[in-house]
């Protein structure tokens, strides 16, 4: 069966050199950068009968120096016109994500026009937290206003959590530090990102944006109706169903990294009737390694077998993605 991967990654050369400078040779405590090539890549879309992938970069994204906001933007600049050159010498094969560099709010607004407009972005990619500042925060109003006047996608990744201090000292958090951080943390840490943008309206605020929420929405499906029910705290109301209408209606949810055999049960139990048509594949190649996206695709097609008929499976795999897209 045909499938578009909407959660995959790019390394190209640029930006490998950029992540190595600043210190991120073994990026949120992985073993390594992994080698990236397109015809690496495009061997590996053949084994799984991948039509179309959107590439992105992951964490810990294109602003990496805290309060160096120019060199971030020309990096993100840079790094977002590579993308577009691989695109459009694979045009059949890769579209993509562009970067912001957040939590810059001129320059992410400037970039979102650029990457729309010159470099043919089909949406954006970014963190669920940008130098400690979350997705959510009012600071970045004015970059969610601007994609939802673009009526952009905006695809979000989990990457290290980062907190900032009373006097505004940024703390990079390493719990269990033996353990890589997409381990567990990045689950945390996307899931604490989506909630702030629930729980600050963001979402409902600005409803001509559409929402990826990568790894089968992480740990959030087994804790919205806590977060709902503790706006009562404030003396509002429980807002639980509003959150999951949300989702329902807002959100895709990328199936990317082990949401089969059993985290899956507990997101369409959240989605309710219909909730397959919110699912889209993800590979995370190449930070999942060829043979275990292999692997993962072959769980996939067992748990969708036992889940959905050819029609549903269908939209898992490629129509929910192509609707998304616009039909690419």
């Amino acid at each position: 069966m045909e499938r578009i991967d909407i959660h995959c990654h790019a390394v190209p050369a640029g930006y490998r050199q950029y992540a190595l400078d600043n210190g991120h040779e073994k990026p949120d405590g992985m073993p390594a950068l992994p080698d990236w090539t397109p015809e690496e890549h495009i061997a590996l879309m053949k084994s799984l009968n991948i039509s179309k992938s959107i590439l992105s970069i992951t964490s810990p994204g294109t602003h990496l120096t805290p309060n160096q906001d120019r060199h971030a933007a020309g990096m993100t600049r840079q790094t977002n016109e590579e993308l577009a050159a691989i695109c459009k010498e694979h045009p059949s094969h890769f579209g993509f994500f562009a970067s912001l560099p957040l939590p810059s709010v001129q320059e992410s607004v400037a970039e979102i026009d650029y990457a729309l407009d010159v470099l043919g972005a089909v949406g954006f990619a970014v963190m669920s937290n940008a130098s400690g500042v979350y997705l959510g925060d009012r600071a970045l109003d004015p970059i969610f206003e601007r994609l939802h006047q673009r009526k952009a996608i905006l695809f979000i990744h989990p990457t290290t959590c980062n907190l900032l201090s009373a006097g505004g000292q940024l703390q990079p958090m390493k719990p269990l530090e033996e353990y890589p951080r997409p381990m567990m943390e990045f689950m945390f840490d996307e899931t604490r990102a989506i909630a702030n943008l629930l729980l600050s309206s963001t979402v409902s605020k600005y409803p001509g944006i559409t929402f990826i929420m990568s790894h089968g929405g992480c740990v959030l499906p087994s804790i919205v109706d806590r977060i709902g029910a503790f706006a009562t705290f404030n003396g509002g109301e429980n807002r639980s169903e509003e959150f999951r209408g949300l989702l329902r209606e807002r959100f895709f949810f990328d199936m990317a990294g082990f949401p089969f055999p059993d985290q899956v049960h507990g997101l369409l139990r959240t989605l309710g009737q219909g909730g397959e048509r919110r699912l889209v594949y993800g590979s995370d190649y190449p930070f999942t390694p060829g043979k275990v996206v292999l692997d993962l695709g072959a769980k996939m097609d067992q748990g969708c077998k036992e889940l959905f008929d050819e029609d549903q499976r269908q939209a898992v795999y490629s129509g929910n993605a192509e609707r998304m897209l616009g039909q690419l």
